[in-house]
């Protein structure tokens, strides 16, 4: 397994770093940047333009997050969490093209997009389809016009995902959701059941907690559209900062 990158030296040497999914809402927080050590950033997938993308890396310049891409199946009416059968082929393009928009607008702000994240549907099926997750891996490369090597893949633990990242040289950061609940199995509970979402900030800093001391996580996600979302984020930042004090 191919361990995570820092997400930079801005924030010192970090155990487990928080993601929040960004830029998918008009009327976003800009607290959220300041909470997340990486900016995983909706490109035109499931939601986001190049205005949003200019607003999303304006913020992550001025919060000093990373930015990552956050690319996903071209479904804005399902708001990208509905799977589709397009093939690898079809999925990497459209991955590709995505990347390549917030590729641009950084280099156009002076950054760079270091991270990528799957979103909603397309990270599901990907990590369990061989062929779909080396298509992401390859097209976000592709797209973002960057030697892998100098990527992270943000995913699941153990799946195809993380092997795609492997064989392509990419980094790659476990991901754990601090805002989801979990079945006794350690899937998560589906989105539309009751008690899906974590909204009490007290309990998602606890389980940001947990998950850090499990110590087979690398990164902890908070969505950016989850009720609370600037309070969640906050608790898992903190809790997460406390942990790994001196």
């Amino acid at each position: 397994m191919i361990r995570a990158r820092d997400p930079g030296d801005r924030h010192g040497a970090i155990t487990v770093w928080l993601n929040v999914d960004l830029g998918e809402l008009p009327d976003e927080p800009e607290e959220l940047y300041a909470a997340a050590h990486v900016a995983s950033v909706a490109c035109g997938g499931h939601a986001g333009d190049e205005h949003s993308m200019r607003e999303a890396v304006e913020r992550c310049r001025r919060h000093g997050a990373a930015l990552g891409a956050h690319p996903s199946y071209p479904d804005r009416e399902g708001f990208g969490r509905r799977p589709l059968a397009l093939g690898a082929t079809a999925t990497g393009e459209a991955v590709a093209s995505q990347c390549a928009a917030l590729a641009a607008v950084a280099r156009a702000a002076g950054l760079a997009v270091g991270f990528v994240k799957a979103h909603g549907a397309l990270y599901h099926a990907a990590d369990r389809d061989p062929a779909l997750a080396a298509a992401v891996a390859r097209a976000a490369a592709f797209g973002l016009g960057v030697a892998a090597e100098k990527l992270t893949m943000i995913g699941p633990p153990g799946g195809e995902l993380a092997r795609a990242a492997a064989a392509t040289g990419m980094g790659y950061a476990r991901e754990a959701f601090a805002d989801r609940a979990v079945r006794a199995d350690g899937s998560l509970v589906p989105r539309g059941e009751p008690g899906a979402i974590l909204t009490d900030p007290a309990r998602v800093g606890m389980r940001a907690r947990d998950l850090r001391a499990r110590g087979d996580v690398d990164t902890v996600c908070v969505h950016g559209d989850s009720p609370g979302a600037v309070l969640l984020a906050r608790a898992a930042r903190a809790a997460l900062d406390a942990a790994q004090l001196p």
